[in-house]
């Protein structure tokens, strides 16, 4: 069993509130990802998990036993960092049972579990290595590996890949939720990534400023996001947010215009995709001014200027569009089936 609940947390330093009362529940066997931009609380929230950092108030249970005062060894958690903290004068087989080692494991049930856990992660040809012959993404499978041989309720992930190039990102992706699938243990994983949380997690929790401002399946947050938040922060390119224009404004604002008849009510501000609009003959949509055209071979990113429109209007274009150029005039339409309407609060609108 690996359940985890967080009730009320909260986490001050010299009087400053960085997390503000999260309630939580990860369910037994779930990979949860921890979403959101710097200094947002999710990685103090892991490490008040692991018992790396005093929680100032509210409850952690695992498997329903409060455990805010354990000692990390003891709550059944383990945790893999964004540095690997590998030993270098030990070989992978002595990094990765060191802990087991240390608690009295006899040597032959060490090498067995360490052995187990090294084909699991595809490694066990590298045992008698030592950190220095292996690489960036070689040295992460053995810090996981190190936690796997603990045999913990809980896996916790800080951030492990972002000291890896862009390629070796990918295929740890891939390992992780391999791995995750084999093993069924619960996992929770932080990260700034948008990618890594959309393409890996069961359930994001998109944390801002200490608090958690949505919980739910990556396409859940993605096509239903509680507020313009969550709207802006997930999905590249970001989201294109129009505003309804002041009162007073004598500027023509087409977009706003256009775009609110199909809105709900209430709404002081839409949002649409940038896969959600496209380019259409002269005539049959908004004019639009192209100032950038990002060529990435499956697609277009074209950027537009569009008249009473402050921000730059984004387009996510399908491949056949490499003949745009800079101040060309096109013409935009919408997709209003995903047309996404906010209140005053930025809320979504129900």
């Amino acid at each position: 069993m690996g359940q985890v609940t967080l009730k009320n947390i909260h986490k001050n330093y010299d009087g400053h509130a960085v997390i503000k009362g999260i309630d939580l529940d990860v369910k037994d066997g779930e990979f949860l990802v921890f979403v959101g931009p710097s200094g947002c609380g999710k990685s103090t929230t892991l490490r008040m998990i692991a018992g790396l950092e005093k929680i100032s108030d509210g409850d952690l249970l695992i498997d329903g036993q409060r455990v805010n005062d354990r000692h990390p060894a003891q709550r059944g958690a383990a945790m893999v960092f964004q540095s690997y903290a590998l030993y270098p004068h030990m070989t992978v087989s002595e990094n990765m049972g060191f802990a087991l080692k240390m608690s009295g494991i006899p040597a032959k049930e060490r090498e067995a579990q360490v052995r187990k856990a090294a084909d699991v992660l595809r490694i066990d040809h590298m045992l008698k290595r030592y950190p220095k012959e292996l690489s960036g993404g070689e040295r992460q499978r053995v810090a996981i590996g190190r936690a796997i041989v603990r045999q913990p309720k809980v896996f916790l992930f800080d951030e492990p890949l972002s000291n890896l190039d862009a390629a070796l990102r990918v295929n740890m992706r891939i390992e992780l939720t391999r791995l995750h699938k084999e093993l069924g243990t619960t996992m929770i994983y932080v990260t700034h990534d948008q990618v890594e949380a959309m393409t890996m997690g069961d359930r994001i929790a998109v944390f801002n400023q200490g608090i958690i401002e949505q919980l739910g399946t990556p396409m859940d947050l993605y096509h239903k996001p509680a507020n313009h938040f969550v709207a802006g922060f997930l999905g590249s390119p970001k989201i294109n947010l129009v505003s309804r224009p002041a009162a007073q404004s004598a500027q023509p604002q087409p977009l706003w215009d256009q775009w609110s008849i199909y809105a709900s009510a209430g709404a002081h501000s839409l949002g649409l995709r940038p896969e959600h609009l496209q380019l259409a003959p002269s005539g049959r949509g908004i004019p639009a001014e192209l100032v950038l055209a990002e060529h990435l071979g499956d697609c277009t990113i074209a950027h537009l200027r569009v008249q009473g429109s402050e921000e730059l209007v984004r387009a996510k274009l399908p491949f056949g569009h490499e003949n745009l150029t800079h101040g060309q005039m096109v013409s935009l339409v919408a997709d209003f089936s995903h047309l996404l309407s906010f209140d005053e609060q930025g809320k979504r609108c129900v």
